[in-house]
């Protein structure tokens, strides 16, 4: 059985009639990830709340209920039964839940319960799913989370960095892999691919350690991410380029497209609308559903606004908002093919990817001085951290001002004899 854990403040009714009434509970650690709290009410009995770590940075605060869903209540004025009216050591084995001996729980059965997880939370599982079934379960799926060493993960780990990337292919193909490269770019991205692989099994074996299906975490806790992998350079287009793309887009995949640059949405959010998501009285996206799970609203410009307007004239509202030439939805993937030919044909190099499309509005966005906040919100994120991180260095700031204004000049460079093309007179282009 569990230690029981001593709380001089929560284990006796005495010692919680001392307590100040207040909303938020007195929590007391009970495990790692674990935590048994008592919220002291301003008349009555106190209540048992358990806040567990949900391995992604967050928690989840729930309270003790009985089966048939009652507030479970602390032992304040009657004795404890075991099952309504818990003392302190009561609600602690409740919180922990069933004790589970170590056995046959597997890191499969971890990714198909976490899976569920995000699934029953309403965020998207797309990402984790593809890393279960590519990386996670095809190694370690058979391995018992009790058998489970660091050095396991460890090795697991690094495999991944010095594995060829995989093709896409289709369903029933035998899977190809792109020669690898050793560039120093490369390799960081390759650290970094690992590092987002071993976020989504931690985050699964936590809710397996959360849960009770295994004694110690301390395995895993001791698996640190590679450092220093996530300072990738974004690709973005000038409005130039994107015009070009624009143009080079088959007919069928232009909208698709169009609609991401003058929304910043992502492809699964653009091909996911319906008619009636677009607003245009307020001229504003309805994403329903996102990476995140949560929805936002997405304001648009005039000119984007028109181009939905365009898509959903004469249409009713449950209809996909953007559909194929034979009336079907895209698809998973549906972009990549038709980017990679619109590059070619637009004579866009580097290629760039669907989700460019995404950075390039973020990026053209934050150099028009958009406010950081308002770049956030479009694109779904919780707060500015991600937009500082990836975009803050394009936006204009006081010190490049300052610089301009005030740091020295030498008068040493010349002027360039060479006239750009476009600039030349009798230029015909």
């Amino acid at each position: 059985m569990p230690r029981q854990v001593r709380d001089a403040n929560l284990e006796t009714r005495t010692a919680r009639s001392r307590l100040r009434v207040a909303h938020k509970p007195y929590f007391r650690l009970i495990e790692p990830g674990l935590h048994l709290g008592y919220r002291k009410l301003a008349s009555g009995p106190g209540t048992w709340i358990v806040r567990r770590y949900r391995g992604d940075g967050t928690y989840a605060v729930e309270n003790l209920r009985t089966p048939d869903g009652a507030l479970v209540i602390a032992d304040d004025f009657v004795e404890p039964d075991g099952v309504a009216v818990l003392s302190f050591a009561q609600a602690q084995q409740k919180a922990r839940g069933p004790h589970v001996a170590v056995g046959a729980y597997t890191v499969a059965d971890a990714m198909t319960s976490y899976l569920r997880l995000l699934a029953s939370d309403g965020r998207s599982i797309t990402d984790a799913q593809y890393r279960d079934r590519a990386f996670i379960r095809p190694k370690l799926g058979a391995v018992k989370l009790a058998a489970l060493t660091t050095d396991r993960l460890r090795r697991w780990r690094d495999e991944l960095v010095h594995a060829a990337p995989r093709l896409r292919t289709r369903q029933g193909e035998q899977q190809k892999h792109r020669e690898l490269a050793e560039t120093d770019d490369a390799r960081r991205a390759r650290r970094a691919t690992a590092n987002r692989t071993w976020t989504v099994l931690r985050a699964a074996l936590n809710h397996a350690f959360h849960d009770g299906k295994v004694e110690s975490d301390l395995a895993w806790r001791k698996v640190k991410p590679f450092k220093k992998v996530d300072a990738a350079r974004l690709r973005y287009l000038s409005i130039a380029e994107a015009k070009r793309l624009i143009n080079a887009c088959d007919p069928e995949f232009r909208p698709v497209a169009q609609a991401a640059l003058q929304s910043g949405a992502r492809y699964g959010e653009l091909i996911r609308l319906q008619v009636d998501d677009f607003n245009p009285d307020a001229n504003t996206l309805a994403i329903r559903q996102s990476k995140s799970g949560k929805a936002r609203h997405v304001a648009l410009t005039e000119e984007g606004a028109a181009l939905f307007k365009q898509l959903a004239a004469g249409r009713s509202g449950s209809e996909p908002l953007l559909r194929r030439d034979d009336g079907e939805v895209f698809g998973k993937s549906h972009q990549a093919r038709p980017m990679i030919d619109a590059c070619q044909r637009a004579k866009i190099k580097p290629r760039i990817s669907f989700h460019g499309l995404r950075h390039t509005w973020a990026s053209l966005a934050i150099m028009n001085a958009v406010p950081l906040m308002v770049v956030a919100h479009n694109l779904g994120h919780a707060d500015t951290r991600m937009v500082e991180k990836h975009y803050g260095h394009l936006a204009p700031s006081y010190i490049a001002d300052a610089i301009n204004a005030g740091a020295p000049r030498f008068g040493t460079v010349a002027p360039s004899p060479v006239v750009p093309i476009a600039l030349s007179r009798g230029c015909n282009r």
